[in-house]
């Protein structure tokens, strides 16, 4: 059966309330050809959302409706495997507690996204030969993996010559570009015949806005900030400076841009890592 992911806005909700919703999904499923597999929770936003096999988004809201009323806002089409690797998993999660009581840690689905991207990595053949070329495409990957998971980062996408990336918290991204930038400066300096520069771009948002798909307006944001930042920068959007306010990171202004296929302007940032 298809997979869903559909997003609900209760003004006021809370953990246990959202808990108590996801319980009765469960307890009236067998009455429709659906399966609810798991949810996620952004209490500061009020808002939810689910993960759901149904043969359809009709039967999804019928099963829905009976359960506790309330009707998604958003119902998405996924796929299983972008859903794991962007929000890392595809049923509910159990805990052990103290005593042995089994109980489910649910998460915000809101994630930070990363793209990176090598400068000239087309030319590097022609620079290098092929098996030099190859070579530095495999510390590359090396470098960057090694950060990401240093920095809880999940591998979502290997573009060849970068990569794109999700994070629970937008502190965990900041770090890693961060990270990412002072591994290839090692590199670079202590290897300059065979130096590398990145671009890296950071965008956040949750996995459905209206009208989009899996995290389709924070996935094109991240790319474009991407594609705009001069090699070895870290560039980021608006709101994940707002999230690392208070953390040691310093960021510069570097005033607005209108990334193709968005309405309005956005404002980036640059990160300082080289102190």
């Amino acid at each position: 059966m298809p997979l869903f992911m559909d997003r609900h806005f209760v003004e006021g909700a809370t953990r246990s309330a959202v808990a108590h919703a996801h319980e009765q999904d469960l307890a009236i499923q067998h009455k429709y050809p659906v399966k609810f597999l798991t949810y996620w929770f952004d209490e500061p936003r009020c808002t939810a959302f689910c993960l759901i096999e149904a043969p359809d988004k009709e039967t999804l809201q019928r099963a829905h409706e009976e359960a506790h009323g309330l009707v998604p806002n958003e119902i998405v089409e996924v796929d299983p495997a972008i859903v794991e690797a962007f929000l890392g998993r595809v049923q509910d999660p159990a805990v052990l507690r103290p005593g042995g009581k089994v109980e489910e840690a649910i998460d915000s689905p809101f994630r930070a996204i990363m793209f990176t991207d090598l400068k000239d990595s087309t030319r590097m053949a022609v620079r290098h030969g092929d098996a030099k070329a190859m070579h530095l495409l495999r510390v590359h990957n090396a470098l960057t993996r090694n950060a990401l998971r240093e920095h809880a980062g999940r591998e979502v996408k290997h573009t060849g010559d970068g990569f794109m990336a999700s994070f629970a918290t937008v502190s965990d991204a900041v770090d890693c570009g961060v990270a990412i930038q002072r591994a290839f400066a090692a590199h670079n300096a202590a290897h300059p015949d065979e130096a590398m520069h990145l671009r890296v771009g950071i965008s956040a948002g949750e996995p459905i806005e209206e009208h989009g798909d899996l995290f389709g307006m924070a996935v094109q944001l991240a790319a474009r900030i991407c594609a705009h930042s001069e090699p070895g920068r870290v560039l980021v959007a608006e709101v994940v400076r707002e999230h690392c306010i208070g953390t040691a990171h310093a960021f510069s202004a570097q005033g607005q841009i209108l990334p193709k296929g968005f309405d309005q302007p956005v404002q980036i940032y640059e990160v300082d890592w080289s102190s």
